[in-house]
């Protein structure tokens, strides 16, 4: 049987963290993966989360399962961080959600209900989107096509172009939207904007699909789930995959929430029937620690406040470095405008340089990056900013 198998290529990201972890040199710099990091380049555990478990672990009677759809308190309060406490469609009983492995559990679950309901359905994605919603969407039996969004060349959205993919696109059909900090480019749409494709989806009929990874990373919790909240007023039927793993910097936990609006209570039990059914059919129920974590933040007063003022430090920190590597890039001499990188949200931004030049980066001065140039703005720091900048401005 396996004898017929053939090796495929590692993934581009994590064969990346496998090559810099290898480097020996001191000023390596890692830009690849997508993790939040400190001045020090580690990967803090939040103090509310620290304070959440521990709370936990004095408190916890049980390891019993939890069933498919997680707890029921995760999931109430996970609807109320990413729609708001008082939005019509939770008010209306047209919401269901399960708990999930990861945003990434959250997004294959939708993509199987999706196919119970329409199999084969066409989902469109973003141009450029992130590399792993292809197979965790595809892979699930939806057909994917693209629509523009990104000019890599001029580090510019391509809205007029991506409105004029998008007017043909009808009921049947859903349109995979990021909610903010898009992943990879950083561009995100204004609010203007979101009114468009709002208009859009209430006039031709297709569903919405958003994911939200970095809710809180660019603006602020609300302000990232602006067009979210809009875009779940005005239409009947929407999906959203969220995840725990950026703002409550819970990465190993896996912790995630898929979502589905749906257009009144009946529609909604009969869908959260099939919902659970993909999941059990699928790795039965969600593991629990994280989402007791998240669920002890949002539903008490005083982690809450933490959480949120530590998630306030991350991103006005991300933000500092947006604004300091424009200067430092200008200080150091390279050539070509990158005040656009200030301008993105959230930890990602392509770097616009060429594949080529990658190499060189790596080569020469041993700072990974894939070849798409796209960087994680959190992998750089005020120790080795001048460093990069330098090697840069060299390359070009």
């Amino acid at each position: 049987m396996f004898e017929q198998l053939s090796s495929l290529p590692p993934d581009p990201i994590l064969g990346l963290l496998a090559t810099y972890r290898a480097d020996e040199n001191p000023d390596k710099i890692d830009l690849g993966v997508g993790v939040y990091k400190d001045e020090s380049g580690h990967t803090p555990v939040l103090q509310a989360v620290k304070e959440a478990e521990t709370r936990l672990l004095q408190s916890e009677e049980t390891k019993a399962y939890i069933g498919p759809a997680g707890t029921p308190g995760f999931n109430a309060a996970m609807q109320e961080q990413v729609l708001g406490a008082d939005h019509p469609a939770l008010l209306a009983n047209r919401v269901r959600s399960a708990q999930t492995p990861g945003g990434c559990g959250a997004l294959r679950v939708l993509a199987e209900f999706v196919n119970r309901a329409r199999p084969g359905a066409t989902i469109w994605v973003s141009d450029p989107t992130w590399a792993n919603h292809g197979p965790l969407l595809g892979n699930a039996g939806l057909e994917i096509k693209s629509y523009p969004y990104y000019d890599r060349a001029s580090a510019t959205l391509l809205f007029d172009q991506m409105v004029d993919t998008l007017k043909d696109v009808g009921e049947g059909d859903l349109v995979l939207l990021h909610a903010c900090c898009h992943n990879p480019c950083g561009a995100d749409l204004s609010r203007e904007q979101w009114k468009v494709i709002v208009e859009m989806a209430q006039k031709q009929g297709f569903t919405p699909y958003i994911d939200m990874a970095y809710q809180g990373f660019g603006d602020g919790l609300n302000d990232d789930a602006w067009g979210l909240r809009l875009m779940a007023e005005s239409v009947p039927e929407m999906l959203v995959a969220a995840s725990c793993s950026k703002n409550f910097g819970l990465y190993r936990e896996r912790v995630g929430l898929a979502m589905a609006i749906y257009n009144d209570a009946a529609a909604a039990d009969k869908g959260q029937s099939q919902m659970l059914n993909v999941v059990r059919g699928n790795y039965s129920m969600p593991p629990s620690h994280g989402a007791a974590i998240v669920e002890a933040i949002l539903t008490d007063a005083g982690l809450r406040a933490n959480w949120e003022a530590e998630l306030t430090e991350m991103r006005e920190r991300i933000n500092g470095l947006r604004a300091g590597v424009v200067e430092s890039l200008a200080a150091a001499g390279a050539d070509g405008d990158f005040s656009f990188i200030q301008r993105q949200k959230g930890m990602f931004s392509f770097l616009g340089i060429n594949a080529e030049q990658v190499q060189r980066l790596q080569r020469e001065f041993s700072i990974y990056m894939v070849d798409s140039s796209r960087i994680s703005i959190a992998g750089l720091s005020q120790s080795n900013m001048e460093y990069f900048s330098k090697a840069v401005a060299t390359i070009l």
